[in-house]
């Protein structure tokens, strides 16, 4: 057993994040973790690795352990060579001490049990081998070979997808994994698939990512509080079967809760009317058997007094229901709309690679007002699509995919207009408003990451009002959404977890009701309810919409969508 837990809990000061945990992993474990945004999903991997302390319960681990977090803070000066010689320390160290062994075994008096246990470790870990599956790694998960090439140069995917192929070299015997396809592309996640179903190990796995839960997981935790508040651990394989696992016992809770709701109504009614028997109109003349039958009304009080307070120690809790996204009724057009004309066209876009400028910056473009708050794009960017028109219609729908580097993100934000075309043209049509959800996210002006999402989402709706980029009359408020509960939305930005954040970015691109929607890998942090709430509402919504994504189940879902293949 690599991994056992019982009855963990954990608790940020005045928010209880876990409670209840018990889960064991032993070789040839592949647990998924799964549950909403801000269920504590990435807080788990931080206490199971040992970074955080729990609050209770314990948690005990045997043999090696690697963890690939989602972002990597690399050290001043750290470059890709550094994070591969500190991964494969562990497998060189014992690659040495084979050969001091076998260099000075003595055949007459050596030790053979020692031999045999140095010989066993470095077949484990094939410490002869560690270099070749560094450089097959890096190359098939589409990460930087460059030894020499500084962390902090790297995008945010670039250093993860770095940082997933020395762990995956390691061979560790516990691997956690969070969010492990977010920065992959196809033949990236086929890659993965097959380390992760390979691995002779035990592994937890934070994901969305429905088809890898059907393809690799044996087992689901679903963090989301069950019946009796706790979370809840599926023994069944793969997604599909989760699902309707949950399903199922969601309706017997509902079903429950029902049940006593309306047992709870019948001896309220049963209570208020042995109270009404003490009334002056209830109760006989005087010189009736009065004694009596005052008697018989306390001992009604009574018996349906005992009744009541055994039905509230027997009660469940009320089923909390999940955040379900309410979309808003989003604008096929602007009132300006030219039938003749595209809401949104670039042609032969180009953009070469470098730090990028934005528009309203020296050498970007003119910021015209009619595009969204500045997101961020990554230095490198690059794009070249000569002959190539782009347009997006009213209700229009456009699946944009392609390997990582083809330049999918830096097309949405050249359409976005968030970023400058070295060579093309960009125009959209009066009055139209584009929403965009970056993949890593806008950057908040300074100050920001202290406010609350109320706040936030208030100070971003008074601007565009200003600017008379949105209409009052179609204001979205970000409670209505769906997204974030009023809790989260009371507190500073910079306590959101990633997931809740990716909510909060998709609440600031439906603030101003776009008749364009433009998303970057929409499925990345989001829960997996949301994301198959999401892909429904993106399939019937008036706007048009624009989507680059690896998701293997979403490109399924808008395969009718007309594709460009970069």
């Amino acid at each position: 057993m690599h991994l056992a837990v019982d009855d963990l809990s954990f608790s940020y000061p005045g928010r209880p994040v876990l409670s209840g945990v018990s889960l064991r992993v032993a070789p040839g474990t592949r647990l998924g973790v799964v549950g909403e945004n801000g269920s504590g999903k990435s807080t788990l991997l931080g206490v199971l690795a040992g970074t955080l302390p729990p609050s209770g319960g314990e948690v005990r681990r045997q043999g090696s352990l690697a963890v690939v977090e989602q972002e990597l803070v690399p050290l001043p000066g750290q470059t890709v060579g550094d994070l591969v010689r500190e991964s494969l320390a562990t497998v060189r160290a014992v690659g040495a001490e084979l050969d001091a062994v076998t260099r000075d075994f003595d055949h007459e008096h050596g030790s053979l049990a020692e031999l045999s246990d140095v010989l066993a470790r470095a077949e484990h870990l094939a410490v002869w081998d560690a270099d070749r599956r560094v450089e097959v790694a890096l190359s098939r998960l589409g990460a930087c070979r460059d030894l020499h090439r500084e962390l902090a140069t790297l995008s945010v995917g670039e250093r993860y997808r770095v940082r997933l192929a020395c762990r995956l070299a390691e061979r560790s015997d516990l691997l956690l994994l969070d969010e492990p396809t977010n920065h992959l592309d196809t033949s990236g996640i086929d890659f993965l698939t097959g380390e992760i179903v390979a691995w002779g190990g035990g592994i937890v796995m934070v994901t969305h990512d429905r088809q890898l839960l059907d393809d690799v997981a044996t087992e689901i935790l679903d963090l989301d509080p069950a019946m009796d508040g706790k979370p809840v651990l599926y023994g069944q394989p793969g997604y599909l079967a989760y699902r309707f696992a949950k399903n199922q016992a969601l309706h017997r809770w509902r079903q429950r809760y029902r049940a006593e709701r309306k047992r709870a109504e019948k001896l309220a009614e049963r209570l208020d009317a042995s109270y009404e028997g003490l009334s002056d109109e209830w109760r006989p003349a005087k010189g009736s058997q009065k004694h009596r039958r005052a008697t018989h009304a306390r001992i009604h009080v009574k018996a349906a007094d005992r009744l009541v307070q055994k039905l509230e120690a027997e009660a469940v809790e009320v089923p909390v229901p999940p955040l379900e996204l309410r979309f808003p009724d989003l604008l096929a057009m602007s009132p300006g709309w030219a039938p003749d004309l595209p809401l949104l066209e670039v042609r032969s876009p180009r953009v070469d690679a470098g730090p990028r400028e934005r528009p309203g910056e020296p050498g970007g473009l003119p910021d015209d007002g009619d595009g969204p708050a500045p997101a961020a794009v990554p230095a490198g960017a690059r794009l070249d699509l000569p002959g190539t028109r782009i347009a997006i219609p009213p209700s229009g729908r456009l699946l944009i995919t392609g390997p990582n580097g083809s330049g999918k993100s830096t097309l949405l934000a050249a359409l976005a207009g968030t970023i400058g075309l070295d060579r093309g043209t960009r125009s959209v049509a009066e009055g139209v408003r584009v929403g965009i959800v970056a993949q890593e996210g806008p950057a908040l002006p300074a100050g920001a990451e202290e406010r609350t999402g109320f706040e936030e989402y208030a100070q971003e709706a008074l601007d565009l009002l200003s600017a008379g980029t949105l209409d009052p009359d179609y204001l979205v408020p970000v409670a209505f959404l769906g997204l974030l509960t009023e809790e989260d939305l009371d507190r500073p930005l910079r306590e959101l977890s990633a997931g809740q954040r990716r909510r909060f970015d998709l609440a600031r691109a439906l603030l101003a009701v776009p008749h364009v929607l433009l998303l970057d890998e929409p499925t990345n942090h989001l829960s997996i309810d949301l994301v198959d709430e999401l892909t429904q509402a993106l399939r019937v919504t008036p706007a048009a919409v624009v989507v680059a994504t690896h998701d293997r189940r979403m490109r399924e879902d808008f395969a009718d969508w007309p594709t460009l293949e970069l």
